[in-house]
């Protein structure tokens, strides 16, 4: 079905979740007219201005691009109206958007959550499925509402999370399945042919926005959930414990039902293996990857052959 060109739209996000959704639409030409996204920020050890990936690829396809600091203000909202939209699209923008807003395009606002609502509501809701051990997550094509994640649902799609799945890696799949739910949504969507189905808020779980302190490894936990959050806090900000005076990060690790005399902490060899592990509150957390503070990633056994003093000493 062809999508109707004379449907004005903008397009909403920041990161890269959103600028795959984006590049989808652009790609199959639908007539996205404005490209809203966070102001560039500081980025990196010499704080130059980093542009997110949202602007980047917008500005290759010739788009124009806003950047303000909220939505909130008269002027921002009056400037968004002077666009006409007929649909506004958001994908992680990480912008509120007031009454006025919502109320402005006549074919609503819809919102692409890497979830499926109303279970992960909120800023963080991939590293979250895979902190609470979830089998499956997905994707939800939203009507927004003035709540945070609450409005109607237009359309789902479940997707499988894989034991080896970083926020990174699953990111990246619920993008692309993302993208082509919303290619398949929208036009059904226009025509008026698809029906919401509201929340059930008794259902609903909410994730916060992620902190680097977050990440700092408590020994005492089970190795099990030490595992998810590795790979919740991968790639940032990296799951990280001291050892001495300087941060080490786990950047790959594993959860090993076995036996340990020590204390929650303790890095231990691995018996018949050039491996090593670290006592936990149950179990042993085996690594894979780790990085020392200001240095590169690397196997756990390549740094232990650089380290003999590794093997004994405790983090944390």
């Amino acid at each position: 079905m062809v999508f109707p060109m004379d449907a004005r739209t903008v397009f909403m996000g920041t990161p890269q979740f959103a600028a795959t959704v984006l590049d989808s639409l652009l790609q199959n030409q639908y007539p996205v007219i404005a490209v809203y996204t966070q102001p560039d920020r500081p980025a990196g050890r010499g704080h130059g201005v980093s542009s997110s990936p949202v602007k980047e690829l917008a500005l290759e396809w010739g788009k124009p691009v806003v950047q303000p600091e909220t939505l909130k203000s008269g002027e921002a909202a009056e400037e968004l109206a002077g666009f006409g939209p007929d649909l506004i699209i958001v994908a992680a923008s990480a912008f509120f958007l007031p009454d006025g807003v919502l109320g402005l395009p006549k074919y609503g606002c819809l919102n692409i959550h890497p979830s499926l609502l109303p279970r992960h509501r909120g800023a963080s809701p991939i590293a979250s499925a895979i902190l609470c051990g979830d089998d499956t997550t997905g994707v939800t094509v939203m009507l927004m509402d003035s709540g945070m994640d609450t409005g109607p649902v237009v359309a789902q799609e479940t997707v499988k999370v894989s034991p080896e799945d970083t926020t990174g890696s699953l990111s990246s799949r619920l993008a692309e399945v993302g993208a082509g739910l919303m290619l398949k949504t929208l036009p059904e969507w226009v025509a008026g042919r698809l029906k919401t189905q509201a929340q059930d808020d008794s259902q609903a779980t909410y994730s916060r926005a992620i902190t680097v302190d977050d990440a700092e490894i408590d020994w005492q936990l089970p190795a099990l959930d030490l595992w998810r959050m590795v790979r919740a806090y991968n790639p940032w900000p990296g799951s990280h414990s001291r050892w001495g005076k300087r941060r080490l990060k786990v950047r790959e690790a594993v959860p090993l039902d076995c036996a340990a005399t020590g204390r929650p902490g303790e890095v231990i060899a691995l018996p018949g293996t050039p491996g090593v592990g670290v006592i936990t509150g149950r179990g042993v957390l085996g690594l894979r990857q780790v990085q020392m503070e200001g240095k590169q990633s690397m196997s756990a056994g390549e740094f232990v052959r650089g380290r003999r003093d590794f093997i004994g000493s405790v983090l944390g």
